[in-house]
């Protein structure tokens, strides 16, 4: 009897630990349920570059201009963020070394109007040629280069109330640098636009009767920094970021340039700008004496040809903010050119105050961007300035070109709130720009 109770008290003890131990083992998988080794593909930092889709370059351009432009535009910005991303507008640069008479008065019956003389404000500056100098037909094209008669189109009108401009509520107060206002505009230049609200396109140029094209389709605010450059007869002009060519184009529709120097760093875009020659403009005008084509670094032109030119364009490389948020290709706001953007207002320093350097002392420069950002505008004209007359001892006015501003209102809608220089800002009734230009009087 003792042998059975002490084999059944060691069965039940033997059970209790059973027990005990199953008990332990239950929590323990329970346990190791919730510490088990989490799936491979979370067991590693995900791989972001492949397996997440980047920004991309236009996302990215959009997203900086509304935290630059947004805060420095203000209530302007919603319509100039729809302008931009909505289709540009386009005007005609008429070709004059065509049959001029034939194509305007096709433009006419499209009712396009010429913006530089005939759709602006008639008290503006420059409406109306002086000294008998006229546009050109085609029967005054020239076997050489002809120089029209020199000609002073600076307005005697007094300036206007800026804030009637542009639809601004006011200008900012002026740089600290000193101002100056003059103006006039070359008679040979006609640039067709459709008015105002209208979005008719114009039809891609045909050759005319001399086997050159009509016209040149380009945005029509980019023709303001040639107008404003104000060549004279027998001037010589140096277009120191020339390519893809349109302003340089424009430069020799003129005919006023003695010597044009055209000057780009890019070998590709020149070979566009040669094209755009080829098609528009005659063989004799294209000769070495006339025309010089280079590919330099344009920050080094100020110490290769100092003090050559009566007339200097520096229409600097910029973020191109129009282009930008559209395409995808090499654009400037991609991850990958941070750095290039960020050095973009030192270049556009150095080829300004090179532009300065190449001009003859009585001679103008005209510096423009087709961006909106301060950083390369405003700034960048007062810190080349500040080099010019610290570093080189040179005395430099800025010209006030509020007369270009409210000539032209009725055309392009301006930003009056520049401390130096004009903006056209992109807007669906007028979907042209953005073009900031200034331009620079240099005494010596």
């Amino acid at each position: 009897g003792s042998e059975f109770l002490a084999d059944r008290c060691g069965r039940r003890s033997g059970m209790a630990a059973l027990r005990r131990c199953s008990l332990r083992l239950k929590t323990l998988c329970e346990r190791l349920g919730e510490w088990r080794r989490p799936p491979r593909r979370d067991a590693h930092k995900k791989k972001w570059a492949s397996s997440r889709l980047s920004a991309r370059g236009a996302e990215l351009a959009l997203q900086n201009l509304d935290m630059s432009c947004g805060p420095q535009l203000g209530d302007l910005w919603p319509s100039v963020r729809v302008g931009l991303l909505c289709e540009q507008k386009y005007g005609a640069l008429l070709n004059g070394f065509e049959d001029v008479e034939k194509v305007i008065r096709q433009m006419e019956l499209q009712q396009a109007k010429d913006f530089v003389y005939g759709g602006g404000d008639s008290q503006g500056p420059g409406c109306m040629p002086k000294g008998g100098c006229k546009p050109r037909g085609i029967q005054d094209l020239p076997q050489d280069l002809k120089t029209p008669e020199s000609q002073d189109l600076q307005t005697s009108e007094s300036c206007p109330d800026p804030s009637l401009a542009g639809g601004d509520s006011g200008r900012e107060s002026p740089s600290s640098l000193e101002t100056k206002q003059s103006l006039s505009v070359s008679p040979n230049l006609k640039c067709f636009t459709f008015p105002r609200g209208d979005t008719t396109r114009f039809k891609p140029a045909r050759q005319g009767s001399l086997r050159m094209l009509e016209y040149y389709l380009m945005d029509a605010a980019s023709l303001l920094p040639v107008l404003i450059l104000d060549v004279q007869p027998g001037h010589t002009v140096l277009d120191l970021c020339a390519a893809p060519g349109g302003k340089t184009l424009a430069l020799l529709q003129t005919e006023c340039c003695r010597h044009l120097a055209i000057n780009d760093i890019s070998s590709s875009r020149l070979s566009r700008l040669r094209k755009i020659l080829h098609n528009y403009v005659p063989k004799n005008l294209c000769t070495e004496d006339r025309l010089r084509i280079t590919s330099f670094d344009g920050r080094l032109w100020g110490e290769i040809e100092r003090d050559t030119f009566d007339r200097v364009l520096v229409d600097a490389p910029c973020t191109t903010d129009r282009h930008s948020v559209h395409e995808e290709d090499n654009n400037i706001f991609s991850r990958l050119r941070i750095r290039e953007r960020q050095m973009l207002p030192l270049l556009q320093t150095q080829l300004l105050v090179s532009g300065i350097l190449a001009t003859k002392p009585g001679g103008s420069i005209v510096y423009s961007t087709c961006s909106l950002s301060q950083l390369q505008n405003e700034c960048v004209v007062e810190r080349a300035v500040q080099v010019a007359e610290t570093e080189h001892g040179m005395e430099l006015l800025t010209e006030d070109l509020t007369d270009v501003r409210t000539h032209y209102r009725e055309t392009f809608n301006f930003y009056g709130r520049c401390r130096v220089g004009e903006l056209v800002l992109p807007h669906l009734t007028a979907n042209y720009g953005p073009m900031y230009f200034c331009k620079l009087h240099k005494i010596h």
